[in-house]
């Protein structure tokens, strides 16, 4: 069967090192099966000249090359300090909102919601966690806090407080014209940054609607104690190891992500892994041991994509970077065990048309299948079909280019556009030329096919067929 090598799909980011259309096509080339566009960096201007060069390469090609907004977010930041001053572990120091240079004794914070939501006890982290306080007083305009980590404090460095619901919307006004810029290009998915309650995932939402799929990145604690909720109101998932990793100590990452994993398995939504997955590649040609095993190991707990930031958008080395990932993942997935380890998954999260799906991957797998094939107008069945990470090949058949490109994140799927049919049995007597045109399949091969009734219908997957490719 000619399909995509890996199950395991690699969303690359764009950025100054690989933005041209000479540099997309290569990357497509070489693996990436989706693109990110980072909205806290580059113009629109920029972006739009990236996502049609993207669209480009899709075409020639003939790829469902999908693409990613990822919206900046709220940064919360303090503002400027004398050059040059240093913290001690012990000293106290005070976070106020007086708009004057801060100092060894002050700085100024011009974010009132953390005032409004800081007790004493919680924590305080600057520059990405290389300086961190503990919060021993609040007053009027000031929170006090004791010196825990010390060092440079500097200029507009980003403020974590992990201990702290902020009564703060995830989209700035800047997002807020990223997001309907992005939408009327036309991307496949937005990101919503720094989501901490499920009001957040409704406030997007509304604005989206169905103009793109909607992911939301798991970067805050407080979204942990909501994650079911959270993945159950939108499309996919992003485990944003970066901020996630300040806000929680380093030791917690792994089993958090692999505890991410599982829910959105369990649940049926894609989920990407992100964050110096293969770092040292921005300057060397090869990752460290670490990395690779740190790919690998995503890979066995069944991500649908790992993403790769800074190595591609501003490294030296992006085509080798992608090509490395996709090694390690085609190795990986080719370990004896592989399939197995996947099939470990819970599975107290089924609905019916979860039960047909699953069915129907037992099925293929009991009568010797070449492949199980959905018939999908949103994509809503080969979505179910991918949550069961079946030994063998995924096919979407489907008159929607749009969805094609929604379903680049999820592990799996390949897909064919066809005409748009009016019922199952006109499908069913398409299929065998749509699978001997666009795959390797033979005459005489069996495959299972899934689909919903009344035919074209969303959410209604019901239906499975044995046929034998004549």
């Amino acid at each position: 069967m000619t399909t995509n090598p890996v199950a395991t799909r690699i969303l690359a980011t764009l950025g100054p090192a690989s933005d041209s259309r000479a540099m997309i096509k290569t990357l497509a080339l070489a693996g990436a099966n989706a693109f990110r566009l980072n909205f806290s960096h580059g113009t629109q201007d920029m972006h739009k000249k990236t996502y049609q060069h993207i669209r480009d390469v899709a075409i020639e090609l003939d790829m469902p090359l999908t693409i990613l907004a990822d919206l900046q977010g709220p940064k919360l930041r303090i503002s400027t300090v004398k050059k040059g001053t240093e913290l001690k572990i012990g000293d106290r120091f005070i976070f106020d909102d007086q708009d004057k240079i801060g100092d060894a004794k002050r700085v100024y914070l011009p974010h009132p919601e953390i005032f409004d939501a800081i007790l004493p006890g919680h924590r305080m982290l600057v520059d990405d966690g290389n300086l961190q306080f503990k919060v021993t007083g609040v007053e009027a305009g000031k929170i006090i806090t004791e010196v825990e980590a010390g060092g440079v404090i500097s200029d507009r460095k980003g403020v974590n407080v992990p201990d702290v619901t902020l009564d703060i919307s995830p989209l700035t006004e800047k997002d807020r014209a990223d997001l309907e810029f992005a939408l009327g290009l036309g991307v496949d998915w937005v990101a919503l940054s720094f989501v901490q309650k499920l009001s957040d995932v409704v406030e997007a939402r509304s604005i989206i609607k169905s103009r793109a799929a909607l992911m939301v990145k798991i970067e805050k604690p407080a979204a942990l104690l909501i994650l079911e909720d959270i993945i159950r109101a939108c499309d996919g998932i992003m485990v944003a190891r970066g901020d996630l990793g300040v806000e929680m100590p380093p030791e917690q990452v792994p089993g958090t992500q692999r505890d991410i994993t599982y829910a959105c398995r369990r649940i049926g939504k894609p989920v990407i892994v992100a964050t110096q997955m293969l770092e040292s590649m921005i300057t060397h040609h090869t990752p460290t041991r670490a990395e690779a095993s740190d790919v690998a190991t995503a890979v066995v707990h069944g991500v649908d994509c790992v993403m790769l930031s800074a190595e591609t958008a501003a490294g030296n080395y992006a085509a080798e970077a992608v090509a490395m990932m996709r090694r390690i993942i085609e190795t990986t997935e080719a370990r004896k065990g592989y399939a197995s380890a996947l099939a470990l998954k819970p599975v107290d999260a089924h609905t019916t048309y979860h039960a047909v799906a699953a069915s129907a991957t037992q099925l293929a797998d009991a009568i010797g299948a070449v492949c199980v094939v959905g018939f999908s107008t949103t994509g809503a069945t080969v979505v179910r079909l991918s949550r069961e990470r079946p030994n063998l090949p995924i096919f979407m058949i489907t008159p929607s280019q749009i969805s094609r490109q929604r379903l680049g994140f999820t592990w799996g799927i390949n897909s064919i556009l066809s005409p748009y049919f009016e019922s199952f049995d006109e499908a069913l007597a398409e299929i065998t030329k749509l699978l001997l045109d666009n795959t390797d399949a033979n005459s005489g091969d069996l495959v299972v096919v899934v689909a919903g009734t009344p035919f074209g219908v969303a959410g209604t997957t019901n239906t499975v067929r044995v046929l034998t490719l004549l």
